[in-house]
């Protein structure tokens, strides 16, 4: 049998199979007109896969059971027992776990589905930015358009600064990069869609059991801290987090004990000068300006940051 390929500009590839040429035979061996049977034509058709579809095909979790809940040493000296939830969040799941200042819900910055879970458990609008947790400065590098060191244009380089601050108690907004999904930093509405510039909030936390997680990810952590109900209300107790998000749909909690209600210092640092936004854990260093701003990015970072 032959087979002919047909090429065009459609959605998908046909392949026509057509019968071998007849060959000679003698008059008397010939069959009869009566006997021959009617030919037939197969057509095999390739569907052509959508490359967009398959850009955000990331998997999505399917919950079974109830709320894992893990007690770990602060001091990460059990962090062995934190691989089922090392798993859980490279699977897409969302849940609690300790930083150096309060606890935050995170998920993996990579799986769109957790992170919009992540918004829905927290009741966070999608044109609203977001917050990651990274492992190194590399990470920040990679995700973010990096640290000012100074360009002529009256930014300062703060770079050698901003290193002795980290890790620790510190939340810097810097300009997105393109590696960072769209959903961590706002979409949804045509204010941010064609915004010329997208910032978010990174983080080094100097927490064991936070760097244990982040040291076997494979990319940072979507964060946003866990607050009461009251306005600059913080929950420190893992045990009463659990028992309020559980229900919204959280997946686990890691148990590193009672923390102190104290965020991190927030520092925007896409303006021409490092400007303090909110005073937290992190003390105001001398070449960070403090100002009265009440703008809708200082409360929508206030909202969510850790």
């Amino acid at each position: 049998m032959a087979v002919a390929k047909l090429h065009g500009g459609g959605m998908a590839a046909m392949r026509l199979l057509l019968p071998s040429p007849m060959t000679h035979r003698r008059p008397s061996t010939l069959p009869s007109i009566a006997s021959f049977s009617p030919r037939r034509y197969i057509v095999a058709l390739a569907a052509k896969r959508s490359p967009k579809r398959l850009k955000y095909s990331t998997p999505r979790f399917t919950k079974e059971g109830e709320l894992v809940y893990i007690e770990v040493d602060p001091c990460g000296v059990d962090s062995w027992k934190l691989q089922p939830v090392i798993d859980l969040l490279k699977q897409g799941a969302v849940g609690v776990i300790p930083t150096d200042t309060v606890y935050a819900i995170a998920c993996d910055c990579k799986n769109h589905s957790a992170v919009e879970r992540l918004r829905r458990i927290k009741k966070i609008e999608s044109s609203k930015p977001l917050s990651i947790l990274c492992r190194s400065l590399r990470d920040i590098d990679t995700f973010t358009m990096g640290f000012p060191r100074g360009d002529g244009h009256g930014h300062a380089n703060v770079f050698r600064a901003v290193k002795q601050c980290l890790p620790g108690p510190y939340t810097f907004i810097l300009t997105a990069s393109k590696e960072l999904p769209k959903q961590c930093v706002g979409y949804g509405t045509t204010s941010v869609k064609y915004a010329s510039r997208k910032n978010v909030g990174v983080r080094i936390s100097d927490d064991a059991l936070c760097q244990a997680i982040l040291q076997q990810m494979d990319a940072p952590l979507i964060c946003t801290s866990v607050k009461g109900p009251k306005e600059n209300e913080w929950m420190i107790d893992p045990t009463a987090i659990g028992d309020i998000y559980g229900p919204e749909g959280l997946d686990f909690v890691v148990d590193g004990g009672i923390r102190v209600a104290e965020p991190s210092t927030i520092v925007d640092m896409t303006g021409p000068y490092p400007k303090v936004i909110r005073e937290g854990k992190g003390p105001i260093l001398p070449w960070m300006v403090v100002e009265d701003d009440e703008s809708s990015l200082r409360q929508d970072l206030m909202a969510s940051g850790t």
